[in-house]
């Protein structure tokens, strides 16, 4: 046995760590960092870019990655326009022999990073998806989330785009990957020949499923023949796609054994289209929640599977392992969120990884507006050339003010630079308003950001100091070499008649329980903690983030029976809210439209089924005994409720920063002290994070 071997963590998550044979080549162990699109394929310094991210997670342990999505044609992918309107794809395309020379950078730095970590490129036709005018599909018909109609491709165009995936496949092994990912789910090219509401096509490939399933299996055959034996293609399934009308179970498993025999190495299950309306892989929903279909499917194949979606701890993923519901597991955004993921868990040391929390609001969100993918909790993701913690040759004594997101980002990268720092708060935990998020149903895993920061603090031996108030009088005599100032914000109070009313309640009294909340409820702001108020005082009973049966009840999907989609004809059942809620904002756009792009429909949906009243366009007029006066559409109107709570914005809360820079100390502000704004976790940590890492 190996001294790696004998690593602890190796033992307690033994499944985790077995290698699995693939015949022509192993892969060390079990997990399998996903396919996640980036924004770096885009990016004129892209390749390198992606070279120093993959070689990260490489290094980390992890078994094997899957790239982010390239397309095989032009028509496939996304078009990127120099400053004269001309096409160009950089990173985004494998379709011509001098693009390898890029792909070299990545699989030359991954390899070095660990010669024994496998990386597979995913082949990515987005087909109507395409961000391109000259987009094609099997049918001319539009994606509800496309801007496009495709193009209907004729049997040239078929014949076309099989020859260009092998020809695809073919570059990748030239440029040195081990193997692709040809990605047939998500409402892609492969995946919209399948179904048939996509596909209504009267020739070979369309009408019958063997019919339909010409396409994705001609891909294979001709991609394997390109390639030869010694080869990996895995072909990302959707073994519930969560559509109305989508594939069956007999479908589902019949296209699996055709693939197999096709010569697909690994089948990755997949559990959506982009434009179903049920969760897969936000916050709310359950860890491992989906791992049952992938262990259903996997009793009718004889080669591996890989499982997906919210496994997000060595332990659970040990455990999916453990059922058998997989050979692999794949584990894109915790890679994301800690590229240590595997390492710390081979040292038994999972209190220590920076747990992903699938907020999505850096990666997803960022993905799906065209900027650059990164991570809430790691901003040095995917800007690992940019962002560097290195050793400081200066160590200096820091305080840091404020133990909120921005105040242990600073702390903990700063401690681990080699500062001596000091972390003051006043109140008794750690953790500032997270400590309200973690409190809101399906954010429960904020609780495993405050685990980690919590184990920083004892491992880089941080001066934690709770229950600590501190003045300027004091910070002018502790002569510290930096003073940090993280107090972050204040809630905002509108000044209108009434507001100081026993009915009116702030939402952090709300959210903390320390005042009653009536039946007929007003909430003032409609922005992320407006909605997170309505989701908590309109919620009853345990969440479904934390049972799997509950979760499918809420989102109508039937895992037992598994009709055509998983959920067709089955109805969501959520309990109405058993008070009356109005949800208000004075802007006229809809409610909600400034929520998360992966993520603001869900809690839209959600507050609409419980029942919940969303208004735009009021003006608050006054508060009285009889509840809130409002101006909606320019007439007077009357809420009779008994409890109003404000969500009305925060301020700066930059008192302390003020008397010490009046008084010359060297002081620094950060996270929403320096600027409130819905409070940006996101953008409090990577700023406290950067600015730590160049003192």
């Amino acid at each position: 046995m190996s001294a790696q071997a004998q690593r602890p963590g190796m033992e307690k998550y033994a499944r985790l760590f077995t290698p699995l044979d693939l015949g022509f080549t192993t892969i060390k162990n079990r997990a399998i960092m996903g396919s996640m699109h980036t924004g770096l394929e885009e990016m004129p310094d892209g390749f390198e870019r992606m070279a120093a991210y993959f070689a990260e997670r490489a290094a980390g342990g992890v078994g094997m990655i899957i790239t982010g999505g390239i397309a095989p044609n032009e028509e496939g992918g996304v078009v990127v326009k120099d400053q004269d309107g001309n096409p160009v794809f950089s990173a985004s395309k494998l379709s011509t022999q001098r693009e390898v020379a890029g792909h070299k950078l990545v699989t030359q730095a991954v390899h070095e990073a660990d010669p024994d970590v496998k990386i597979c490129m995913q082949i990515l036709h987005m087909g109507p998806l395409a961000h391109n005018d000259e987009l094609v599909a099997p049918t001319a018909i539009k994606s509800r989330i496309s801007k496009y109609v495709p193009h209907e491709l004729d049997a040239a165009g078929i014949e076309k785009q099989i020859n260009d995936h092998a020809n695809c496949a073919k570059l990748a092994q030239e440029a040195g990957y081990d193997g692709v990912e040809i990605i047939g789910s998500a409402g892609y090219l492969l995946s919209t020949f399948l179904v048939e509401k996509t596909n209504l096509r009267t020739d070979d490939y369309g009408g019958s499923y063997e019919n339909r399933m010409r396409f994705p299996l001609e891909v294979v055959r001709r991609c394997r023949a390109a390639v030869g034996d010694d080869f990996i293609i895995v072909f990302r399934i959707a073994a519930m796609d969560m559509l109305q009308g989508g594939m069956s179970w007999d479908e589902i498993t019949q296209l699996a054994k055709a693939l197999e025999q096709a010569g697909t190495t690994i089948i990755s299950t997949h559990f959506t289209w982009h434009e179903s309306a049920v969760p897969t892989i936000a916050t709310m929903v359950p860890r491992a929640a989906f791992t049952s279909v992938t262990a259903r499917l996997r009793k009718e194949v004889s080669i591996p599977v890989i499982t997906s979606n919210r496994i997000n701890m060595p332990q659970v993923a040990e455990d999916v392992l453990a059922r058998g519901d997989a050979d692999l597991v794949s584990m894109a955004r915790p890679m994301l969120a800690d590229s240590q993921f595997m390492n710390k868990a081979a040292n038994d040391a999972a209190d220590e990884i920076n747990t992903c929390i699938a907020c999505n609001q850096a990666c997803l969100d960022h993905t799906f507006s065209g900027k650059t993918t990164s991570c809430l909790v790691n901003p040095r993701a995917c800007h690992e050339t940019l962002l560097s913690y290195l050793p400081t040759n200066d160590s200096k004594s820091i305080a840091v003010i404020g133990a909120g997101p921005a105040g242990l980002a600073y702390a903990t990268v700063a401690a681990e630079r080699g500062h001596k720092v000091t972390l003051f708060d006043a109140a008794s935990e750690i953790g500032g308003q997270f400590n309200l998020a973690k409190l809101v149903p399906g954010k429960e895993e904020f609780y495993e950001t405050l685990r980690y920061y919590g184990k920083m603090i004892e491992k880089l031996n941080i001066d934690l100091r709770l229950n600590t108030r501190v003045d300027v009088d004091m910070l002018a005599d502790s002569g510290f070499d930096r003073i940090i100032i993280a107090t972050g914000i204040s809630p905002r109070t509108p000044q209108i008649e009434g507001i100081d009313d026993e009915k009116v309640v702030g939402y952090i009294d709300a959210l903390k329980g320390n005042k009653k909340i009536g039946k007929r409820v007003a909430i003032m702001g409609a922005g992320g903690i407006g909605f997170d108020v309505a989701d908590y005082i309109s919620h009853d009973g345990p969440s479904a983030a934390l049972d799997i049966d509950l979760f499918a009840k809420e989102w109508g999907v039937d895992f037992k029976n598994h009709p055509r989609g998983g959920v067709t004809g089955v109805e969501p059942q959520v309990a109405s809210a058993d008070r009356e809620i109005f949800l208000m904002q004075r802007k006229e756009t809809a409610v909600g439209k400034g929520l998360g792009k992966t993520t603001g429909w869900t809690h839209r949906l959600t507050l609409s089924r419980r029942g919940v009243k969303m208004m735009n366009g009021i003006d608050y007029l006054k508060i009285d005994a009889r509840g809130l006066h409002i101006l909606r559409d320019n007439k007077p109107d009357l809420l009779e409720v008994d409890t109003i709570i404000v969500c009305a914005g925060q301020e700066p809360l930059r008192t302390l920063y003020d008397a010490a820079e009046a008084k010359g100390l060297p002081v620094d502000l950060v996270g929403g002290a320096y600027e409130a704004a819905e409070l940006d976790a996101k953008a409090a940590i990577k700023q406290a994070s950067e600015m730590a890492a160049i003192i």
